[in-house]
């Protein structure tokens, strides 16, 4: 069963073996380190147990850490609105693990009271695309050359979805 748990008993060694991966990377933004260190998870794992990370999880097949998911929540006129990031270890992908990710961090948006939840993706992950039609994400915009990912130039598609 799949589930959302803080990262106080995830190994740094076990999220770094599931991070540095180049396929991973590709499709984030380029504040995610590639290649991905232990010290990278380490840092990461402090920060999100301290809070620093707000709304940040480790998603757990049962008991084994296979992948991050959260939610940022935006400010001010968009308070009410949260994006929603996630990814999950290459060795559990093609599982449906990503679109339940995805639901239960939609499902924990909106228990604190957000109304809309969006993830920009981009134009090459058709996998991620997906996932969020699959959550019931539905596709609001296709914003033209509003990436710039490894010096490559591409559009950014906008999925949403609102609480009802």
């Amino acid at each position: 069963m799949l589930k959302l748990w803080g990262f106080d008993n995830v190994p740094a060694e076990r999220l770094q073996l599931l991070a540095d991966n180049a396929n991973i990377a590709r499709n984030l933004r380029d504040i995610f380190p590639h290649p991905y260190t232990v010290t990278d998870a380490e840092e990461f794992i402090d920060a999100a147990v301290q809070g620093n990370i707000p709304h940040v999880f480790g998603i757990f097949e049962d008991d084994e850490f296979i992948g991050v998911g959260g939610i940022t929540v935006k400010t001010d006129i968009h308070r009410n609105s949260a994006e929603v990031g996630y990814w999950i270890g290459e060795p559990y992908w093609g599982k449906g693990y990503a679109t339940t990710a995805v639901k239960l961090l939609t499902e924990y948006a909106f228990n604190i009271g957000l109304i809309r939840v969006f993830a920009g993706v981009f134009a090459h992950n058709k996998a991620s695309q997906r996932v969020l039609e699959k959550a019931g994400y539905i596709l609001e915009a296709v914003l033209r050359s509003a990436i710039t990912k490894n010096g490559e130039v591409m559009d950014e598609y906008l999925y949403a979805i609102i609480k009802s």
